[in-house]
């Protein structure tokens, strides 16, 4: 399955994906990830590296945001 590297900005309540690029091998994807993270503006969203069977896979799971899990007695 591949790896997709996205540019995740947030308007409001919405994020904007930006595809940038596409990968089979998870180090590739993660050394251009970290690359682009190195050049770009943080200002214009972060960087992200994201494992889907295709795209869209891919884009439903950078919009899922997950909930904050509670903490309980010794982990925190």
């Amino acid at each position: 399955m591949p790896y997709y590297i996205y540019r995740v900005a947030q308007l409001g309540q919405i994020r904007q994906l930006e595809k940038l690029n596409q990968f089979e091998v998870f180090t590739e994807a993660s050394n251009e990830a970290k690359r682009l993270r190195q050049e770009s503006d943080p200002a214009q969203g972060k960087i992200q590296v994201m494992f889907g069977e295709n795209e869209l896979q891919a884009e439903e799971a950078l919009y899922n945001v997950r909930a904050v899990q509670p903490v309980y007695g010794d982990e925190w």
